[in-house]
């Protein structure tokens, strides 16, 4: 457990926090003008690993030799130059701060942190942390790594969940929910139901693997919910023909995959953000990482429908059980965080993945995306 304290003058800015995973969502941008939830679960906080926000340097002044330094192996439109390593908190875990007014960025609906930090230390008034709640992100507050020092508190440290635990647990994300939007043709604050931004972004990390894993091949996923996430992408993006590789679902509490498959679809640990492997002398080439409660919906997927019941009905009685809510449109996974993936495996280097990096870049068409 930590306490981030301001670095100007000691003070305590958050509560006693843990730490875990990133999120894979934590840079999606979703829709337009949808109101996004809270990123971090209350009471954890997150490194991101790589720069958030301005400055902001265009590929073209970049030198790929740089580039390739920071871990960015595919040209992109432009990269931040801010400083990597801020920790990512849930905004009702923020103390002793006050936002600064004139630092509220270019947003619509809330803050985007375009400006810079809009977040300033109550005691020294150091600039500390960025709020971020406008309209389709994801709502946080990222405290600077240079501005707000983290340090241990005392009392019970718990060890990371067991995988067993954890799957006991059952921590399941569902793949539809209602989207609240502030605006749009229909009006302010109406509601939609729709595929689950977490799941869209997911699968734009998921795929990234999935290509690099394909090696240029055509790939098959086990059919149902799987499939209705990843086939339709893949086959637009990769070859068609014979034989295919072949992706199937990994896991604790599984039992081991056949010998014949080449892809594994395994769980990331959401403390620990270790990727699960299985264990014994043969291991599969391709570890594709998916967040733990999409990976346990798409093992064991909750019934859509009521189960059915014996008997007949009565003649008398009028049924009216609701259709079940589903979204309008095929499964999209997201792009940006697709991009943002795929421009970080160092595989991309290879002609053919560098080509579909080009390629989903310059399109303005929805495609797979």
């Amino acid at each position: 457990m930590f306490v981030f304290v301001c670095a100007g003058c000691g003070a305590e800015l958050t509560t006693p926090l843990s730490q875990v995973a990133l999120p894979v969502h934590a840079r999606q941008v979703y829709g337009n003008g949808a109101q996004l939830p809270v990123l971090m679960e209350s009471g954890t906080f997150a490194v991101d690993p790589d720069p958030w926000g301005g400055p902001w340097r265009t590929w073209d002044e970049i030198d790929p030799a740089e580039a390739e330094a920071r871990g960015i192996f595919a040209p992109v439109y432009a990269l931040s130059d801010s400083m990597p390593g801020a920790s990512v908190i849930a905004p009702g875990d923020i103390r002793g701060t006050r936002l600064i007014p004139e630092k509220r960025g270019g947003a619509c609906c809330g803050l985007d942190g375009a400006d810079g930090p809009n977040m300033a230390c109550e005691v020294c008034d150091l600039p500390v942390a960025t709020r971020v709640d406008d309209c389709s992100l994801w709502q946080a507050v990222r405290l600077g790594p240079d501005v707000a020092h983290r340090v241990p508190v005392d009392g019970i440290h718990p060890a990371p969940l067991s995988w067993v635990e954890l799957t006991e647990r059952g921590d399941k994300t569902p793949p539809f929910e209602p989207i609240s939007a502030w605006g749009g043709r229909q009006g302010a604050n109406h509601n939609y139901w729709s595929w689950s931004p977490q799941w869209e972004a997911a699968a734009g990390h998921a795929l990234a693997h999935l290509l690099v894993a394909s090696q240029g091949q055509p790939v098959k996923v086990p059919d149902g919910l799987t499939a209705d996430v990843f086939q339709r992408a893949l086959d637009a993006l990769l070859p068609a023909g014979t034989p295919k590789r072949r992706a199937v679902l990994a896991g604790p509490g599984r039992t081991a995959p056949d010998a014949g498959a080449d892809i594994l679809l395994v769980p990331v640990h959401p403390q620990t953000g270790q990727t699960w492997t299985p264990s014994g002398p043969i291991a599969p080439a391709h570890l594709v990482p998916l967040p733990l409660g999409v990976w346990l919906w798409l093992v064991s997927p909750e019934p859509t429908l009521p189960l059915p019941a014996s008997g007949r009905i009565a003649h008398d009685i009028l049924r009216d059980d609701p259709l079940p809510l589903l979204p309008t449109h095929l499964f999209r996974a997201d792009r940006g965080t697709f991009q943002h993936t795929l421009v970080r495996l160092p595989a991309v280097r290879s002609p053919w993945l560098r080509t579909i990096v080009e390629n989903v870049t310059r399109s303005t068409s929805a495609g797979p995306f």
